[in-house]
């Protein structure tokens, strides 16, 4: 069986792997070969649209057959299926539960000079040419009601909200060739999977059953707690990190990675965990973003997403299950990959363990509520972390981390100083 393939692999009486959404099998746009060398020598003489960083990400998805069965960036009639109903309307797709649109923006000016059929060379802000679209249709959107929508807000202070104010004033609508996966691979070689790739390591260790852990920050003891309660449930479970642009003030990608991996080698049993990453930015979107996490988890072989307190969300815009019950509100077949729904997590001093509101009967007095917004602000103001709070080892990774921030802070002011004078 191919990395790719769904066909039923009997074991031990287990069924395999959950199929791609949509598909009996993945559909990566990504070129290669001859095919490639071709489109990039085409793509040369191209009319250009410029990517934003979250674009660029999502046509990297397009590329590895994450958002299979997506051909390309989303038309009209899609945005506003996927935006008022989470269902896409055309094409051999119409019908298709879909949580989030996935479109591409430019200015009217770059618009009006496009007609139907026209190829354009999609092209990162470093100037690396990334893919090319077949232009379908060029349309206007209702911003805030996109965003009404997708995020409950309208607040231009929401980083998901802001993304979509900022972009273009007109979408593009087509299918896309994908000419490369950027700085992913090279940059984080050990830990960046294919959707192919995941599910081939699924099939080697024999697990049909695995939980995603999404993840944009380093791991604490409630998070480690959740991987755990999953490991109990499913043959393994993958923890899955996103490696694209996040808002100010997260932790970058490679210090996470390092802290999840010394987690992992020191506080997990072997062959239990897969750690890899994905290229996408972060939407903020909450509630529909986990939608989102669990659809594309399907994609890379995953059968369950943990969805634990305010998944995907930012500030006090969601409630702390929102991305839970929205599961409830969705038809059961929509996607196959289902949340592990998991209550708040906290150490409890009177239990000495890590626990949950279901499991502890104990006053919230003894309760250590953990979050990763209180670990980096402790952190950040170099305040005392408890061990129940965090690993050790995790914590001296990342207080090395923010004693870099501090010391070259520190230079940038001494700096500013000597400028003044």
């Amino acid at each position: 069986m191919t990395a790719s393939s769904t066909q039923p692999v009997q074991r031990l009486g287990k069924t395999s792997i959950v199929p791609p959404h949509g598909s009996e099998h993945l559909k990566p746009l990504l070129l290669e070969g001859e095919a490639l060398r071709q489109a990039q020598h085409q793509a040369k003489s191209l009319p250009q649209i410029t990517l934003s960083s979250r674009e660029r990400g999502d046509l990297i998805m397009f590329g590895i057959g994450g958002f299979t069965p997506l051909n390309g960036f989303m038309n009209q009639a899609d945005w506003q299926g996927v935006v008022d109903e989470m269902t896409l309307k055309s094409g051999n797709n119409a019908g298709l539960f879909w949580p989030i649109p996935i479109t591409l923006s430019t200015s009217e000016v770059t618009a009006n000079s496009l007609s139907k059929n026209d190829k354009v060379a999609l092209v990162a802000d470093n100037g690396e040419i990334m893919g090319i679209l077949t232009v379908e249709e060029t349309y206007k959107i209702d911003k805030n009601h996109e965003c009404q929508q997708i995020f409950t807000t309208t607040d231009p202070e929401h980083p998901g909200v802001k993304q979509v104010l900022e972009q273009g004033e007109i979408n593009v609508a087509g299918s896309v060739q994908v000419l490369s996966q950027g700085e992913f691979p090279t940059l984080y070689p050990e830990i960046y999977k294919t959707p192919a790739e995941t599910r081939a390591l699924f099939e080697e260790k024999n697990w049909q059953t695995v939980a995603a852990f999404q993840t944009r920050n380093p791991m604490h003891r409630s998070h480690e707690y959740l991987a755990k309660i999953a490991i109990e449930i499913c043959d393994g479970v993958m923890i899955h990190s996103l490696l694209g642009a996040l808002k100010p003030g997260d932790i970058p990608a490679e210090v996470r990675q390092e802290a999840i991996k010394t987690l992992i080698d020191n506080y997990f049993k072997q062959d239990t965990v897969i750690q890899a990453g994905y290229p996408l930015d972060m939407r903020y979107a909450g509630p529909r973003e986990a939608l989102l996490h669990a659809l594309f988890r399907q994609n890379y072989g995953c059968s369950h997403l943990i969805v634990g307190r305010d998944h995907a969300g930012v500030g006090d815009y969601y409630g702390p299950f929102d991305a839970q019950s929205i599961f409830d509100e969705i038809d059961r077949d929509a996607m196959q990959t289902k949340p592990l729904k998991i209550d708040w997590t906290f150490w409890c001093n009177a239990c000495q363990a890590m626990a949950s509101t279901k499991t502890c009967p104990h006053d919230g007095e003894h309760h250590v509520k953990v979050s990763g917004t209180k670990l980096r602000k402790a952190l950040s103001e170099d305040e005392e972390v408890p061990e129940n709070f965090s690993r050790p080892e995790v914590l001296a990774i990342l207080r090395e981390y923010y004693a870099g921030i501090a010391k070259e802070d520190r230079a940038e002011v001494q700096l500013k100083g000597h400028s003044a004078v």
